[in-house]
């Protein structure tokens, strides 16, 4: 199964509308509860970033019997030092994201503790793709 979301830039309104969609999705197929748990956490981490960082991006996530992989493409200012943007509490959101409560820093980090797999590549001025892929079993 594949599954397609677009994401806009700064609409936190539908931010995690693609994490709720995949999260009924693996209830459907009697995925495990503590992986569709750890699968929505940092899909939702990811749809955030793009949304407070991004212009404009997408969520493309394909589902099979034995696992998740999950790429979001965004076209936005990109990240210029990934192992920094990974370190927990780094944040260069804006003071308008944190006032809504967004942008403490630990978007990347929870995803990588949630996930079996995930690679980073930015491009600065152009935009960042996240690849994540989680086992089911």
């Amino acid at each position: 199964m594949r599954f397609r979301y677009e994401l806009e830039g700064g609409n936190f309104s539908r931010a995690g509308y693609a994490s709720s969609e995949i999260k009924k999705t693996l209830k459907q197929l009697s995925v495990d509860p503590k992986i569709i748990k750890r699968i929505v956490v940092a899909l939702y981490e990811a749809e955030v970033n793009v949304v407070a960082h991004a212009w404009r991006g997408e969520v493309l996530a394909e589902v099979d019997a034995e696992k998740i992989t999950i790429r979001l493409k965004d076209e936005g200012p990109g990240i210029p030092d990934i192992p920094l943007a990974m370190q927990e509490g780094y944040s260069t959101a804006s003071e308008a994201v944190r006032e809504m409560g967004f942008g403490a820093g630990m978007g990347l980090p929870n995803m990588k503790k949630n996930v079996d797999e995930l690679t980073v590549e930015s491009q600065v001025g152009i935009g960042t793709e996240v690849y994540m892929l989680t086992r089911f079993s």
